[in-house]
């Protein structure tokens, strides 16, 4: 649909309710999904001396420790302050543990790095929240807690994960499907349905546990009011509870329907448990836990309050069949019945109107199959929004009422980051796995975003820019296990994609928003400038920037030759930044030319790095190699030798990304910036190869600006398109599997440093358990070559053609090439010809069973030969730019 077409039709009920979150009229994004899956085992909840965050507060922890920065639940809600909270908790009558939250390995107990060990899908949801579907598949036999622990102990690097489904736990189908759906009557009346299947062949009990509470913001400090929750019932015999909070403007009801028992207990530490120290009061965190699994009687508040309280339901479903439990969450007092047909009707309501938002977003040219990956991408983007709170400095010093944290702190993680304030509603990576923000992550994720929410998308980029988040030296921070590490600079990229893309769909561009973060992205480009060009030669550094363990080395540590790594991929990046801050210039200095002298600015610094990639700073060595046809790292010893890293992985193709076309009909509107840029073009002859010049039918002049020259590009292209080395049947691989047979090894002080493709787990410990760069096809690069192939055939046009792939005797132009990338990386998701979905991989379980086959993980990489998903299971973020592929490109 075209931004002509949505200004032609009237304005449907959820743009509508988006209008009026935008205008601030209504406050439609109050309550919603921002919960984390995971709060143990943080960053923010560490106060050991040494940042050993995941042995500090382990899961055995949670059930009875009050978390200081946040909340976790199963599925849950909360308000975007996280002052009250919603979520399930279950028990089937076996479990050692009430499942409150979701359970996986830490970094050292998987074998491949941290690992969630549940089954758990984000089904649906609108931008305002409006209407949210989830699912949690519960065993209704004993969750094997300590075999999942124990298995993968024993197994290596080279061994698969072991993974709940190879337990048996699900065999025979013993298992619960329980669903849970929220609806908004209105911004602050939440209506919640809870539907728990029975899949096994015989009747089984569930224990179902919808849990209210405050997260505990009264321990840390002297004199804060405590908030309570107390029973109230209603006159048509409901019961429910009242929620009262301080800061609250008024309080909200939780109203449940039938005749649950109600218990309450206190958010707080049980000390006696974890400490052996008496606690303070006689009601603590895990009380609901000791209640039903030890049978404590004395654990909850005989006087129905607290700051934690639950509804008890005893569902006895048969096999096949369902029980359903409606709530409801509302900030004034229910009159009539709140069960009634209109809470049914306001369900039904929703629904219709979440399909009728996703029709006008998703191409009703696509299959049934395409449309239901393009909406469950688009719902795990929404549903992996999270509150996040870290505010470093008090994080640095500890709380008043608290034991000082020891001394080490002071001098240890991110203590160089004591302005860093965050208290905002952030779109995470994956809730369980990462339940942190990652800078570059965060780029990719707000152009997914912008397809259905243009407004939140803007917000999360202009947010890591503001005084409370970026450096006062200009950094962005990385993520919260290290704030200063280094994130490509795909920033200013993603704010000039946002602003055409949300000109395309609402017909009018935000000026405004682009001006804004122009100038803090001038702040962030002087930083990279400063500190990661020490030598002022136009070649950048920057570490492992993003891509964990692709090199040889460990590219943020001291090299263990000494010296330093020119890095093509970290001068590539500044290329790109140069030239998206000059697109971004030129469109602003159309309304104001004022703009003009920064753009020639950029125009000038992208010239001379593109010409530095050709002669590292004029010191007579290339990043590019003109006897393979290729770019690389250059290692640069102590003793002035160096040498060229002849790894061929994404780092020699990440220079394809800078390239940007001059149109003659933007330059000659400013003819302070056109003046300058043919003074460069005349006086400076030896930068030329990198601004190719082209006549239109007009006699106009276009000029592409690219690091790769017309030369080297089918050059590179030939290897990228070549199946025995990058292309691979699900998109463009991070290593080339030429290192399968040909590793790269390098010796350095009686020690071998190597390279080997590995399409799938990584078997090395480098840069953690899950860094999987060495093989397996990731979506935010890919994504970026796709652009940049657009971006070559939009100046050269059908006339250039390669072979695709190499070696094929197909020819096609970089469109086609571009159309062709993205076909495959759709197709990881999209059922075969033979009903199997690649991402799957051997699971026959999620590839047959009809309560399965239909529901997709967007991972976080995939392997590189058969598309199966690796690493984080629930990375919808960057995974969910196949929302955009699926768009543009169809199936």
């Amino acid at each position: 649909m075209t931004s002509g077409d949505r200004k032609r039709r009237k304005m449907i009920a959820e743009e509508k309710r988006l209008a009026e979150a935008r205008e601030r009229t209504a406050h439609w994004k109050r309550w919603g999904p921002y919960m984390s899956e995971r709060q143990w085992g943080t960053v923010r909840e560490d106060y050991s001396p040494h940042g050993t965050a995941w042995d500090y507060f382990p899961h055995d922890h949670a059930r009875s420790r009050a978390y200081r920065w946040g909340e976790d639940g199963l599925l849950g809600l909360s308000d975007n302050h996280q002052r009250l909270c919603f979520a399930l908790a279950l028990w089937n009558g076996k479990d050692p543990i009430l499942k409150e939250r979701l359970f996986g390995l830490t970094s050292s107990q998987g074998n491949h790095g941290e690992d969630v060990k549940e089954y758990y899908f984000y089904l649906d949801s609108t931008p305002t929240h409006s209407y949210m579907k989830g699912l949690y598949k519960y065993p209704q036999v004993e969750y094997p807690y300590a075999l999942l622990v124990e298995e993968n102990a024993r197994r290596d690097r080279h061994v698969p994960e072991y993974e709940l489904l190879d337990t048996g736990v699900f065999d025979e189908d013993r298992y619960f499907d329980v669903f849970v759906e929220y609806a908004k009557a209105r911004p602050d009346d939440i209506l919640i349905r809870i539907t728990a299947w029975n899949r096994g062949p015989e009747p089984a009990r569930l224990h179902l546990l919808p849990t209210l509470w405050f997260r505990n913001t009264w321990s840390w400090d002297y004199g804060v009011t405590r908030p309570k929750l107390s029973q109230v019932a209603s006159p048509d015999g409901t019961r429910g509870i009242l929620a009262q909070h301080p800061q609250s403007a008024a309080p909200y009801w939780f109203t449940c329907e039938g005749m649950p028992d109600l218990l309450f207990t206190e958010n707080e530490t049980n000390h006696r448990r974890l400490f052996g120290v008496d606690n303070g009061q006689p009601f603590v965190k895990d009380a609901f836990h000791e209640y039903l699994i030890a049978g404590r009687v004395g654990a909850i508040n005989p006087g129905l309050e607290g700051t934690k309280g639950a509804a008890h339901y005893r569902l006895e479903v048969p096999p096949g069949e369902s029980r359903v439990v409606r709530l409801r969450l509302c900030d004034t007092e229910p009159r009539g019945n709140p069960f009634g047909k209109e809470f049914d009707r306001i369900f039904l309501e929703r629904q219709r109107e979440a399909d009728e938002f996703y029709a006008t977003v998703i191409p009703d040219r696509l299959g049934e199959d395409a449309k239901r990956v393009m909406r469950q991408a688009l719902a795990g983007m929404l549903w992996s929004k999270q509150w996040y709170h870290y505010d470093v400095r008090r994080w640095l010093a500890g709380d008043p009422t608290q034991p000082p944290p020891p001394l080490e702190r002071k001098r240890g993680r991110n203590h160089e980051w004591a302005h860093l304030y965050n208290d905002d509603v952030i779109s995470m990576p994956d809730k369980w796995e990462y339940p942190w923000y990652a800078a570059w992550d965060l780029a990719f994720h707000a152009v997914a975003l912008a397809l259905v929410d243009p407004d939140f998308a803007k917000e999360q980029l202009v947010l890591l820019l503001r005084e409370w988040y970026m450096h006062p030296n200009g950094q962005i921070p990385a993520y919260e296990w290290s704030l200063g590490d280094v994130n490509p600079c795909v920033h200013a990229w993603a704010a000039w994609r946002m602003y055409k893309i949300e000109k395309r769909i609402r017909g009018t561009a935000d000026r405004r928003f682009l001006e804004r973060i122009f100038h803090k992205l001038l702040l962030n480009f002087t930083w990279w400038v400063n500190r990661k060009d020490p030598g002022g030669r136009n070649v950048f550094q920057g570490g492992f920037l993003g891509l964990d363990n692709i090199g040889v080395f460990d590219r943020s540590a001291p090299l263990p030759t000494g010296g330093h790594i020119e890095q093509s991929d970290g001068t590539a990046w500044m290329g790109m930044f140069c030239l998206n801050m000059l697109a971004i210039a030129l469109e602003l200095a159309r309304a104001n030319p004022a703009y003009e002298d920064v753009a020639s600015k950029f125009f000038e610094h992208f010239v001379y790095i593109a010409h530095a990639m050709d002669d590292r700073g004029g010191a007579g060595i290339e990043l590019w190699d003109e006897k393979d046809g290729f770019f690389y790292d250059v290692l640069c010893l102590p003793d002035g030798q160096c040498c060229k890293v002849r790894v061929r992985s994404m780092v020699g193709l990440i220079p394809l990304f800078a390239v940007e076309t001059l149109e003659p009909e933007i330059v000659e509107r400013l003819p302070g910036f056109k003046r300058r840029m043919q003074w460069f073009i005349d006086n400076r002859p030896e930068f030329r190869e990198h601004m190719v010049a082209q006549e239109t039918s007009g006699r106009e002049t276009r000029r592409l600006l690219s690091i790769v020259t017309r030369d080297e590009l089918p050059r590179v292209l030939r290897f990228m398109l070549d199946e025995t080395e990058f292309l691979s049947p699900f998109g463009i691989r991070a290593l080339s599997k030429f290192h399968g047979e040909h590793p790269y090894v390098l010796s350095a002080n009686g020690v071998e440093h190597r390279v080997d493709y590995e399409p799938g787990e990584s078997s090395t410990g480098l840069f953690g358990g899950n860094s999987n760069w060495r093989g397996p096809v990731w979506f935010p690069v890919n994504f970026l070559l796709i652009e940049s192939l657009q971006k070559f055939d939009h100046f050269y046009g059908k006339p250039f053609r390669v072979e695709c792939p190499t070696g094929s005797g197909k020819s096609l132009p970089l469109w086609g090439v571009a159309t062709e990338l993205s076909r495959r990386l759709v197709r990881i998701f999209l059922r075969g010809s033979d009903g199997r979905r690649p991402v799957h991989g051997a699971r026959d379980k999620f590839q047959t069973d009809p309560h399965w086959r239909d529901l997709i993980l967007f991972y976080e990489c995939f392997h590189g030969d058969t598309g199966a998903g690796i690493g984080g299971s629930h990375q919808t973020g960057w995974t969910g730019l196949v929302a955009k592929l699926v768009q543009q490109s169809g199936e």
